[in-house]
């Protein structure tokens, strides 16, 4: 069963919540996980790309956009309405809601900043997967 797990940040910016999601990414790439990182739309989409490449000079997270993607796929894949290809193993949901498709990844990333709209977004998403029964964790990130 997906294993999920919510990233809580005190900061209420998007600025802080998009840095923990380059951070995140960085650690599930690291890790060797392929993972498709979801967004709200295409502006996000390409924002989180170009973050991506600049959240820090000393990191290299490879990856595309979903449908830009060259042979072979890069082990990191940025999208806000396609569903990605099989065989991706980790999902980081920066949309405000869950893809209909996101029981088929071993693991799923949420991130909640203190930013209203995210925490009651989030809230709705952390109250679904638990009433279809998934196995959900909280981790508070400091400062």
């Amino acid at each position: 069963m997906t294993r999920i797990d919510f990233y809580i940040l005190p900061q209420p910016t998007l600025d802080a919540r998009l840095d923990f999601a380059c951070r995140l990414a960085e650690t599930i790439h690291r890790k060797g996980y392929r993972l498709h990182i979801h967004t709200e739309d295409e502006a996000m989409g390409r924002e989180f790309d170009e973050r991506l490449w600049n959240f820090r000079f000393d990191a290299f997270v490879p990856h595309a956009l979903l449908g830009e993607a060259g042979e072979p796929p890069a082990p990191v894949t940025i999208g806000w309405q396609d569903t990605p290809e099989p065989g991706i193993e980790a999902l980081l949901n920066l949309h405000p809601q869950i893809p209909a498709w996101f029981s088929r990844f071993e693991r799923v990333a949420e991130i909640i900043n203190q930013h209203q709209g995210i925490l009651n977004a989030k809230r709705e998403c952390w109250q679904t997967y638990k009433s279809r029964g998934y196995s959900v964790q909280a981790h508070h990130i400091e400062g």
